[in-house]
């Protein structure tokens, strides 16, 4: 027999808000898919790069068809991501619009955020089986926009911050680095971190790891283009096994919290450690309490570690953090891997930096 479900009054106010906010996020979820489709196609570039367009004007410019870059159009100015002028039947954009949707070198720049989106969609009919059984779905697994759209995303934030602020929140670390210094960058991914920290600081040598082969090959080809081959080694290693270099600073960046064994890496990032060397542990911002995360950075963390940070560590038997893992949970792993010393060093809107010393 069905559940019965006794009959409730409702608030009719409260329930056109509720249903308001259900269509909102079913439109933001089909426009993202939309978006995804401007970067790649380049329509945004070519919208920003050539003044008021229409859809025709657009379409010949991008070499795509007229009739799917007009509802394309409607959507992104229904969605507030170009303008339309009505007297002249053109779509623009404006410079805030312009410089978050098509200037990678922005650290306002987001477009990288749709490949994820993109991306984590695709798993949905994994990690559905995944609720039902347990289980996780690797890193490596996921469709290779993740790994393009990861990068894409957490690099206006390295770069904004990393050099700015970051390394300076650590204690010596900038003067070590200047001076001619060893950096070890765990979960390195295609290695923007590891690079701008290398372009930043000559006189030091990085070693960058990451456990996914297609990343490091990536790493290794954007190492070679930004000219800083020859103080950047990437190779493929997990973090339990990196190797031993006396480093000054130990970096995960946006990682540790999808570790299978996250003790684990901290033991080892103790173990290559200089003595008074620190470990720069980047982490995105969570509350400390599960209420604190009800904003929209907490939604979006939350929703990405279910479809990927929770699910890469629980294929690995391990204790599946979290995007959203409190400080508690952060101090307690990177203690009980063997440092004696962990603080927040500093933190942005969307980051929470942790030092740890030995």
């Amino acid at each position: 027999m069905s559940a019965v479900i006794p009959a409730t009054p409702i608030n009719e106010d409260k329930m056109h808000k509720f249903l308001g906010q259900v269509v909102t996020d079913l439109g933001a979820s089909l426009s993202s898919s939309l978006a995804y489709i401007g970067q790649k196609l380049g329509l945004y570039k070519a919208l920003a790069a050539g003044g008021p367009q229409t859809s025709a004007e657009l379409a010949e410019k991008t070499s795509t068809n007229e009739r799917y870059v007009r509802e394309w159009l409607i959507n992104q100015a229904s969605s507030g991501y170009v303008d339309y002028d009505a007297a002249g039947g053109r779509y623009s954009m404006g410079p805030e619009q312009a410089m978050a949707l098509t200037d990678e070198t922005s650290p306002f720049y987001v477009g990288g955020g749709f490949h994820v989106v993109k991306a984590m969609n695709s798993a949905v009919g994994k990690i559905e089986e995944y609720f039902r059984h347990g289980g996780g779905m690797l890193w490596g697994e996921h469709d290779p926009d993740l790994f393009v759209g990861t990068e894409r995303f957490f690099r206006p934030g390295y770069t904004a911050h990393l050099i700015g602020s970051w390394i300076p929140a650590l204690k010596g670390i900038e003067e070590k680095l200047k001076a001619g210094g060893k950096v070890a960058d765990i979960g390195c991914g295609h290695g923007s971190s590891t690079i701008i920290m290398a372009k930043a600081y000559p006189n030091s040598r990085f070693w960058g790891f990451d456990n996914h082969p297609g990343s490091i090959e990536t790493a290794k080809e954007r190492a070679r283009d930004a000219g800083v081959s020859d103080r950047v080694t990437f190779a493929t290693a997990n973090a339990n096994d990196i190797p031993d270099e006396g480093y000054d600073m130990v970096a995960f960046f946006d990682c540790l919290h999808d570790m299978g064994d996250p003790v684990g890496a901290c033991k080892r990032a103790a173990e290559v450690l200089a003595a008074d060397g620190s470990a720069l542990i980047v982490e995105p911002m969570a509350g400390n309490t599960v209420e604190e995360n009800f904003n929209i950075i907490g939604r979006t963390f939350s929703g990405a570690s279910t479809l990927c940070c929770t699910s890469n560590s629980l294929a690995l038997d391990g204790p599946a953090l979290g995007a959203v893992a409190p400080e508690s949970a952060i101090r307690d792993v990177v203690l009980a891997g063997g440092f004696t010393e962990f603080r927040r060093a500093t933190e942005t809107p969307f980051n929470r930096i942790f030092e740890a010393r030995r």
